[in-house]
């Protein structure tokens, strides 16, 4: 877990950071940025670090030679001595440069961040934050002018859509440092340049990764295999669905084998979910883990899309946030039709 109550601005910079590949070229700064007025400060503050709600957390890989990962290196030499940050903010833009090559990614303002006083788990330490923003938005000035009013448009960042960011802790280095990270253009994945190609980072595995990774397995297996399996009826279905979700929300710990007993607990079912699981993992490349500590957040994180949907023809979709024992289906002889009883206390 990560906060940023009482963090503030040390040093800044700002570079601009074109398309390589389309020869838009880059532009550096000479100076550090100057924050005179402290409302631009905390605009800053806000634009930079209130997007990062998730809880993982990530850690660079290829820590060897520095060409393997140059962020990993810059960043520890600023850390290391701070008078470096202008040089080493020069490096890190011009290795971004050279990672934008993908035909979608937009040329834009790139920021070099050192903040104090962020906390980490338990210990309180200094970060260094790599923001990029790529889109501008256009806003409208009203102003007065004698005795009338003049609107003017304007290009300009819009203060709550960050579009690019990451923030990496002083602490863990031998291990790649601790960082959170967000990318609000790149989540379909057709250009993953940001987290791999540039920065080298991959998540890393501690109880949130792997409680949030079990949690897509048991939805996936729900939604696709079960869904298919034609012996299987919605409302089992849906009962197992509702079982996982019980599970990780009313227990400290994930053990392998008391939840395959408590959730899938048929032996056929439970032996499918074993192949499910383990086709998942190699597929997206995730580290499978036995027992781990439920992580909290994660399971909050993953209580908004896991939900179950009849849906019924063209007709109808029927949203089923939990107790799928409420439902039942049946079939009526006279319209020679399936159907479905809803059983509730009251209608909100």
């Amino acid at each position: 877990m990560f906060y940023f109550t009482d963090a503030t601005i040390g040093k800044i910079i700002v570079h601009h950071v074109g398309n390589k590949n389309k020869n838009e070229g880059q532009k550096f700064s000479k100076h550090l940025l100057h924050l005179k007025e402290d409302f631009i400060k905390e605009i800053l503050l806000q634009y930079f670090l209130n997007p990062f709600k998730s809880e993982a957390l990530y850690e660079f890989t290829n820590l060897g030679e520095e060409e393997l990962n140059v962020v990993y290196h810059s960043v520890s030499t600023i850390f290391d001595d701070d008078a470096n940050f202008l040089k080493e903010s020069v490096k890190i833009a011009k290795h971004l440069y050279e990672k934008s090559e993908h035909p979608k990614i937009n040329g834009g303002e790139f920021y070099v961040v050192y903040f104090k006083s962020c906390v980490v788990g338990d210990e309180v330490c200094d970060a260094i934050g790599l923001f990029k923003s790529e889109n501008k938005d256009t806003y409208l000035k009203v102003y007065q002018k004698e005795d009338d009013f003049a609107i003017e448009s304007q290009q300009g960042i819009n203060i709550h859509k960050l579009d690019k960011g990451c923030i990496i802790f002083n602490t863990d280095k031998e291990s790649g440092y601790l960082a959170c990270m967000v990318d609000n253009l790149n989540k379909s994945g057709e250009a993953q340049y940001w987290k791999e190609d540039f920065l080298g980072l991959k998540q890393r595995e501690d109880d949130f990764y792997h409680t949030k990774n079990m949690l897509n397995v048991c939805k996936d297996f729900c939604d696709e295999f079960l869904h298919d399996d034609q012996e299987i009826t919605r409302q089992q279905q849906f009962l197992i669905k509702d079982r996982s979700m019980k599970f990780f929300a009313d227990n400290e710990s994930y053990n392998e084998q008391t939840f395959e007993e408590e959730v899938m607990q048929e032996p056929e079912i439970i032996e499918a979910f074993q192949h499910y699981k383990q086709k998942y993992m190699n597929g997206e490349n995730t580290v499978p883990s036995e027992d781990f500590a439920i992580s909290e957040s994660a399971v909050k994180n993953a209580k908004k899309y896991f939900k179950s949907v009849l849906k019924l023809d063209k007709n109808f979709h029927v949203y089923v946030h939990g107790s799928p024992e409420f439902i039942e289906k049946g079939f009526d002889d006279t319209k020679k039709m399936n159907f479905y009883r809803l059983f509730f206390n009251e209608e909100l």
